[in-house]
């Protein structure tokens, strides 16, 4: 309510306050007639009045200030006013998810919902039931759109911004969705964002049966197009094996950001690479065993002598045959009738040859 004292003249006989009320349809005014002897403390009622309602006024938007900074934690109001002191995660409402019981219900199975963009073409809200059958089975293809605020540049640690996916890639399959793409700085999407993805993506690859309720905003103040946050909550149906309600800040370290129109200052700490990592190899001294040769010898061929039989003095012939015979036994001879001993020396002469059987 706002009051104004529009004319105010005093006189020996008249005072004339005119006092205009913005909440009155109409102008009020008195004029006072003379005054004897209670002219002053008419006068001094008049500025008391005056004085309380100008204090009324004041009073109500004073309420008005303190009611809308006091904002009720959670809400997108409150994420708003939010100012990053040094850790860029913060847990709300004890890290419990704030899901009714209908928000809960699976009775429709497995979905995902994106909320349409804004006037500015921002990201707004990411609503889902997940389960593993919402889970893509084929590899990301390359993102192509430009979120709102995306002005990347590179980095000592690599690129600034990632298009960040409000429902991970890995959950629903889905990629190049404006509705689903915000500009992230790159510890917002990796570890940031990603660590509680990966946390409901293990527990839905356990069974077809486990169902997430997850929700993701993107909180902008104003008119800016650089998002200062995200808000993820998720909560496991039946059980508490997932549970989560955080608020990640969309910084990065070493960078300034202009969150109205998403341009940036990059510090020199930032603009250097990241030293490597010195691994320290335990090299093992390698003791030198001196190991004995043994030297094998060849083993000794046991060569067999075969010990030749002497040659008999005497041999046993037949009468016009072409061979002997060192035994008369010999079965070649058994038809003979005629058989003769004689001595090898004179078998020999006689050019006959020995008998291959015996």
């Amino acid at each position: 309510m706002a009051c104004l004292l529009s004319n105010s003249h005093i006189s020996a006989n008249i005072i004339t306050v005119v006092i205009i009320n913005s909440g009155c349809r109409g102008m009020a005014q008195k004029k006072l007639g003379e005054m004897n002897m209670l002219q002053k403390h008419r006068f001094t009622g008049v500025l008391a009045l005056f004085a309380a309602v100008m204090g009324l006024g004041l009073g109500t938007a004073s309420a008005t200030q303190t009611t809308q900074a006091a904002a009720k934690t959670g809400t997108y109001a409150w994420f708003a006013g939010q100012n990053y002191h040094g850790h860029q995660v913060i847990t709300v409402n004890k890290n419990r998810a704030t899901f009714s019981k209908a928000d809960l219900s699976t009775k429709r199975g497995a979905w995902a919902k994106y909320g349409n963009l804004d006037r500015q073409n921002r990201v707004t809200t990411a609503n889902a039931m997940l389960s593993k059958k919402l889970m893509p089975k084929r590899a990301r293809q390359a993102l192509t759109v430009n979120p709102t605020g995306w002005h990347n540049k590179k980095i000592g640690s690599g690129y600034l911004f990632n298009r960040s996916h409000l429902i991970g890639y890995q959950l629903t399959g889905q990629n190049n969705n404006w509705k689903n793409l915000m500009t992230g700085t790159a510890s917002l999407n990796t570890p940031g964002m990603e660590h509680y993805e990966n946390q409901v993506a293990v527990y839905l690859r356990r069974s077809t049966r486990n169902y997430v309720r997850y929700r993701v905003e993107p909180v902008f103040r104003g008119r800016e197009l650089l998002a200062r946050g995200v808000h993820m909550m998720a909560q496991s149906v039946g059980s508490n094996s997932v549970r989560f309600n955080v608020y990640i800040f969309n910084v990065q370290k070493g960078v300034s950001l202009n969150y109205s129109t998403g341009n940036s200052v990059v510090s020199k700490a930032a603009m250097a690479k990241p030293a490597k990592k010195v691994v320290k190899k335990t090299t093992k001294k390698t003791v030198k065993k001196t190991v004995k040769k043994v030297v094998k010898k060849p083993a000794k061929k046991t060569t067999k002598k075969v010990v030749r039989k002497a040659a008999p003095a005497y041999v046993y012939v037949v009468p016009n045959g072409k061979v002997y015979h060192l035994h008369r036994t010999c079965r070649t001879l058994k038809r003979s009738k005629h058989i003769s001993k004689i001595t090898l020396k004179a078998a020999k002469a006689r050019h006959l040859r020995q008998c291959k059987v015996g």
